[in-house]
C-alpha cells in the first residue's frame, strides 16, 4: 500500500510533464504558421508592387509617346502657319516677274515689284518671331556677327562691322543664324600721317 501510494504523486506528475511538453512541442507549430503567414503577406504586397510598376511603366511610356506626338503636332502646326504666311510673298513674287516681262515694264516698277515682295515676305516672317537684326556699324559681336575678313576704315573705329554679306535673323530672343559681316580695322594712312607731317613742312 505505501508502494502504491509513494507511487502516486509521480503517476500525478506524469500527467503534468506531458501536458507541459505537450506545450512546447505546439509552440514552434504556431511559430511556423506566423512564419508562414507573414510570407504570404509579403509574396502579395510584392505581387501588388510588380502590378504597380508594370502599370507604372506602361503609364509613362504612354505619356512619352503622348508627348512626342504633341511635339510633333506643335512642329508641324509652326511650319504651317509660317508657310501659310509666305505664300502670298511667294504670289506676290510671281505677279513681278510676270509683270517684268510685259514690255510696257520699266526697271523702277520692277524695283518697286521686288520691294513690296520683299516687304511681304519680311513681315511673314516676323508673325513667326523671325526677324532680322541690324548689324552694319554696330561693334562686332561672335555671337551674332560671323567675320569673313577685314577692311581698313576711316570712319568706322577698329572691331566694328563695315559691311554685311548676309543678314543676320533672330528666332525670338534665340540667334537662328549669324550675320556674315566685314569687320573694320585701323587705316593704314591714318597710321601713317604723323610721319607725313613733318616731311610735308620740310
Amino acid at each position: 500500500m505505501a508502494t502504491e501510494e509513494a507511487q502516486s504523486p509521480n503517476a500525478s506528475a506524469q500527467p503534468g510533464q506531458a501536458q507541459a511538453g505537450d506545450g512546447s512541442t505546439q509552440a514552434p507549430a504556431s511559430s511556423e504558421a506566423e512564419l508562414r503567414a507573414q510570407v504570404d503577406k509579403l509574396s502579395e504586397e510584392k505581387r501588388d508592387l510588380n502590378d504597380r510598376l508594370l502599370r507604372l511603366a506602361a503609364e509613362f511610356e504612354n505619356y512619352k509617346r503622348r508627348a512626342r506626338k504633341d511635339q510633333e503636332d506643335a512642329a508641324a502646326r509652326g511650319l504651317e502657319n509660317l508657310v501659310r504666311e509666305l505664300l502670298p510673298a511667294m504670289d506676290n513674287f510671281d505677279r513681278a516677274l510676270a509683270a517684268s516681262k510685259s514690255p510696257s515694264t520699266t526697271v523702277t516698277s520692277i524695283v518697286e515689284g521686288v520691294q513690296m515682295v520683299q516687304k511681304s515676305f519680311f513681315g511673314a516672317l516676323e508673325k513667326s518671331q523671325i526677324k532680322q537684326f541690324e548689324a552694319e556699324g554696330k561693334p562686332f559681336d561672335p555671337n551674332f556677327h560671323e567675320a569673313i575678313g577685314h577692311i581698313e576704315s576711316t570712319t568706322l573705329p577698329p572691331g566694328h562691322v563695315a559691311n554685311v554679306f548676309q543678314r543676320g535673323y533672330m528666332l525670338g530672343s534665340r540667334l537662328l543664324r549669324p550675320a556674315l559681316v566685314q569687320v573694320s580695322r585701323k587705316s593704314e594712312a591714318s597710321t601713317d600721317s604723323p610721319d607725313a607731317t613733318p616731311n610735308q613742312a620740310n
